[in-house]
């Protein structure tokens, strides 16, 4: 191994210590999903009790409860030291770890390229400046996944698909890099019928152990959720709360804190059929550029980019770890159009140093709607606008060649 690539591995490694430690001290329990859900769901599922998307509705695709479950099991050896929420904190982190290791040595191998170095470096300063909630949520198993499938599109396009629709029945947002190989890449009909097969065998798997009755129950699930405070579209709203003409409530039923305000429910109504709208004019956009002849490694990145984008910018959703979701497409970026990734990679790693100024280290004054939070996140809802602009920009200067590409 070289010596610039060992340099890299420690550097990686270090980050995810550093970083695993950090949820310990930092304010606000950046690692509490993990105690306070994972481990109850776990435990109920080994214990004979429910089995969240099993028997009960859950707001998770199902195979999410299997990262939750290898904790379990990492984490017994150390109940007697260190208790079983420690033992589970630390169980979690050491799974995540060793997923981001299986992905981090697929990308750069024993002797990266500059681009996979340069991957691998986006990848630790992105973990380093999001802090512990790119580790200490189930986003992070999927970030890792969905690094592989990417990288294996080219050469291994079924096994690609299939890794990157497994990652999107753990987390939704893989399904994005799907769609987008769907459009971009020239083996689209392999690489649909992969998906599809992926999918039905995932299904099959699920009805013969009971899971017919909440098979999409992730999908209804929020259906009648508020506009979490985080999210872009509570932007407005949060400055009016900061004068006092909106509240923050919190809600028991999804364990999250919403906007209350005239026309917000109508807001959240509207946003999910905003999403569809949006990702579909995309769809269109990739396909004129696919069939004229768009290259996949001009066409894939900044499309599965401003997919992922526009599923944050549009969600009435606004958790922090969402903007773990971009770190995958970015690295794609860079290792398929290298010279062209300059500048979503800058944007994506000051969006992760301001969502961990948000959360954790200055959320209680984000829930009294203080100016400083307020303005933080401000700064943040702003910029993954202009990533999803960014985006888009690149997708319309992608050259063609006017020619239809044959399936």
């Amino acid at each position: 191994m070289r010596p610039r690539t060992t340099l890299l591995w420690a550097a990686f490694l270090a980050v995810h210590v550093l970083v695993a430690w950090l949820g310990w001290v930092y304010p606000t329990q950046p690692m509490g999903d993990v105690v306070l859900v994972y481990e109850p769901w776990s435990t109920a599922a080994v214990s004979g009790g429910a089995i969240v998307g099993i028997t009960e509705p859950w707001v998770y695709p199902q195979l999410a409860l299997l990262p939750m479950l290898l904790t379990k099991l990492l984490a017994w050896p150390l109940i007697g030291f260190v208790g079983t929420s420690g033992a589970y904190l630390i169980g979690w982190a050491v799974m995540v770890t060793a997923v981001d290791a299986v992905a981090f040595g697929v990308l750069v191998g024993r002797r990266g390229t500059a681009a996979r170095r340069s991957a691998g470096w986006f990848w630790t300063a992105a973990l380093l400046l999001l802090g512990p909630i790119g580790i200490y949520r189930i986003d992070a198993v999927t970030v890792a996944l969905a690094v592989i499938g990417g990288l294996w599109l080219i050469k291994c396009p079924v096994v690609a698909t299939t890794l990157l629709t497994v990652a999107a029945w753990i987390k939704i947002w893989p399904g994005a890099l799907v769609l987008a190989a769907v459009v971009a890449a020239r083996g689209r009909i392999r690489i649909l019928l992969a998906a599809v097969g992926a999918c039905a065998a995932i299904v099959l798997v699920l009805f013969l152990v009971g899971a017919d009755r909440h098979l999409l129950g992730f999908l209804t699930e929020q259906t009648g959720r508020g506009v979490q405070i985080e999210s872009v579209a509570a932007t407005p709203f949060m400055w009016l709360a900061h004068f006092g003409a909106a509240s923050i409530d919190y809600s028991f039923e999804i364990l999250t804190f919403q906007i209350g305000a005239p026309g917000v429910s109508v807001l959240a109504g509207v946003l999910t059929p905003i999403m569809v709208v949006a990702v579909a004019a995309l769809i269109v956009v990739g396909v004129v550029k696919a069939t004229r002849g768009a290259s996949f490694p001009r066409l894939f990145p900044p499309l599965a980019l401003t997919l992922v984008a526009v599923l944050i910018v549009t969600n009435k959703v606004g958790s922090p770890q969402f903007q773990t979701w971009l770190i995958a497409p970015v690295i794609l970026w860079i290792i398929f159009d290298r010279t062209r990734s300059g500048l979503p990679a800058g944007v994506v790693l000051v969006l992760c140093a301001l969502t961990c100024l948000i959360y954790p280290l200055t959320y209680d004054g984000l829930l009294h709607a203080e100016l400083v939070p307020v303005l933080l996140l401000t700064a943040r809802n702003l910029l993954l606008i202009a990533l999803f602009v960014i985006g888009v920009r690149a997708m319309v200067r992608v050259p063609t060649t006017r020619k239809s590409i044959r399936t």
